[in-house]
């Protein structure tokens, strides 16, 4: 090799690369001498070299790039200088069959760094074989390319980790920055105001759990796109800077900036609830799914973006407990009781290893022409929470808590230990006065556990009780779910004891899919008898829905009568058995006792 690498170019070389004109002096060297100098003075590293890594050629910016990797300042082979950091070129090389084209390119190597100060340097390497016997090396530095791709590739990961990947729309992280930012803005000047609209949907694991996570997420980014179109619409356009986000699951955040007042933000989510009422279809699916708003105005805050995105979920935790599609707007009371629901659920765990919990009972009467006897009634049993510094914890206070806590199972096992052992022990004290059935309302985590039904079978045989003498009741929407749960509600069946559908009409079945539902009572729920004196359409719904459950075998308990006149309709609808205040309130075991031997002034009679 020649000592001086960069003055004898070959000719293989200089046919491969064109001839530029060069001002080197006022006398122009010829093209051959321009080449050179071109190519020895170019800003990218070439060297030349054999198939063995020899090298024939290289011009200043190479050896200015490889005198770093090379042991002994040593550029003899290229193979050997580049040993360190792709040992792969020569394998690459040797492998490469063809007379030429491009062995590697844009092969990105890190030479390590010799000094702790300095900063990490990246080499890019492309290999050409141009003859059998020879190669070019292009050597580039792209330390500077690379950190620019960094920056872009970081650049993008910001921008996408603020987008939901579902439905496109920015998430809690963009919706929680903006927030702060609106917050930031109201606090420094008192005209720049806002809004939160905290939006859930309605029953949507219901939908999820009958049709799937996949037809449940086609409805999200529908729901999605309606809510990007919704606030496009004029009625929305005197609120600037309206801004919808996903905050997770099916939890989506409109924050409303700009000059808007509370007015404007309720018409806003008005506006919301009925655009998003409308069905969807989904895969050929028609589906229902309303949401619930809790809305937020600036003027009832102070505070951060996680406390505002808080008060204004609190607010739609509101809106569901009233029945859903409502909107409720933010009271600093909501706080109050969210702090008294977090006491809540810290005691709850105590309270059944301390025997705060018990049961009261309410009867259950056969509706018969002139009185209601006691002897024909049957009991549902009902857990209550004596609290030791709040006193009796309503069940609709404690219960949704027990859900969320995972208590639920636990407290239901109680509740059906307890209540079989009092059945037992009225049997015994009241013979034929005794209670004819016991009624226990099933929680879904009863069901899902694997050992349920066996345990159901010990409680029952631990008690000596009739299995035709237990009735287990679960709502409407839990029957109809999956099959998992169906199967169980057929092993239980296969007991002996008997199921019960309760509230029937505030879930999803309906009448025609009642042949479906492995129950043998059907409870109308109380909202259709409270307004069955006033209601016509109501009535029709109890009449119809006391024919279709005759027709299939099932017997009917009107749930929730209070006065007579209601009690007259249901039973003339033919409702078999009734229940409610008009008969008796949920008592202590040593009041139905009292209730149960009661003669004729505890003895109702029927209009």
């Amino acid at each position: 090799m020649s000592n001086d690498h960069h003055c004898d170019l070959p000719s293989t070389v200089a046919d491969t690369c064109p001839a530029a004109p060069v001002d080197m002096s006022s006398n122009p060297p010829d093209a051959s001498e321009a080449l050179i100098q071109f190519l020895y003075q170019a800003p990218i590293g070439l060297v030349q070299m054999n198939c063995a890594g020899e090298i024939e050629m290289l011009n200043s910016m190479s050896a200015q790039l490889l005198m770093p990797l090379a042991s002994e300042g040593n550029l003899d082979n290229l193979y050997t200088v580049l040993e360190g950091v792709a040992p792969q070129l020569r394998g690459l090389a040797d492998a490469f069959g063809a007379a030429s084209g491009t062995v590697c390119e844009s092969l990105r190597v890190a030479p390590p760094v010799r000094r702790p100060s300095a900063a990490q340097q990246i080499l890019s390497i492309s290999v050409l074989k141009i003859a059998a016997d020879r190669l070019i090396c292009v050597l580039l530095d792209a330390t500077e390319q690379v950190r620019r791709e960094q920056r872009d590739i970081q650049m993008y990961l910001a921008a996408e980790s603020r987008i939901d990947a579902l439905t496109r729309l920015p998430n809690r992280a963009a919706i929680r920055e903006r927030l702060q930012q609106a917050i930031d803005r109201a606090g420094a000047d008192p005209r720049s105001r806002f809004a939160i609209l905290y939006l859930d949907c309605d029953r949507f694991g219901r939908i999820n759990d009958a049709d799937g996570t996949m037809i449940g997420d086609k409805l999200l980014v529908q729901i999605a796109d309606r809510l990007r179109g919704s606030l496009r619409m004029p009625a929305a356009a005197n609120s600037i800077g309206s801004m919808p986000a996903r905050m997770g699951s099916d939890e989506f955040v409109v924050l409303v900036e700009g000059d808007v007042d509370c007015i404007d933000a309720e018409a806003m989510a008005r506006q919301l609830i009925e655009a998003l009422y409308h069905a969807y279809t989904v895969d050929g699916r028609r589906l229902h799914s309303s949401v619930s708003i809790g809305l937020l105005h600036c003027a009832e805050f102070d505070g951060s973006a996680d406390a505002a995105l808080h008060a204004a979920h609190l607010a739609m935790l509101q809106a569901k407990v009233a029945g859903g599609a409502q909107l409720t707007v933010f009271e600093p009371a909501m706080q109050m009781r969210a702090a008294r629901q977090g006491t809540l659920e810290v005691d709850l765990h105590h309270a059944l290893a301390a025997g705060q919990l018990f049961l009261v009972y309410q009867p259950v009467v056969a509706l018969q022409s002139g009185a209601v006897r006691p002897a024909s009634a049957g009991v549902e049993a009902l857990v209550r929470w004596r609290h030791p510094t709040l006193g009796i914890v309503p069940p609709l206070e404690f219960i949704g808590i027990a859900e969320s806590s995972g208590l639920i199972a636990s407290i239901g096992q109680f509740v059906l230990n307890a209540a079989c052992r009092q059945f037992g022990e009225w049997r015994t004290e009241l013979g034929p006065d005794a209670p004819r059935t016991m009624a226990v309302n099933l929680s879904r985590a009863q069901l899902l556990e694997g050992g349920f039904v066996a345990a159901v079978g010990q409680i029952l045989s631990r008690n000596r009780m009739d299995a035709a003498c237990l009735q287990l009741e679960v709502t409407e929407s839990l029957a109809a779910q999956d099959e998992l749960v169906q199967r169980r509600l057929h092993e239980l069946k296969a007991l002996g004891l008997t199921l019960a559908l309760d509230d029937f009409g505030t879930g999803y079945s309906s009448l025609a899919s009642l042949h479906l539902l492995p129950v043998d009572t059907v409870k109308v729920d109380r909202s259709f008898v409270s307004l069955a004196a006033t209601s016509p359409h109501h009535r029709v719904l109890i009449d119809a829905t006391v024919r279709v459950a005759r027709s299939l075998g099932m017997a009917t308990v009107a749930e929730g009568v209070e006065d007579e006149e209601q009690a007259r309709i249901v039973r003339d609808l033919g409702c078999d058995k009734g229940q409610g205040y008009l008969y008796s309130r949920p008592l202590a075991p040593d009041d139905i006792t009292l209730w149960l031997r009661a003669a004729a002034p505890a003895t109702i009679e029927m209009a």
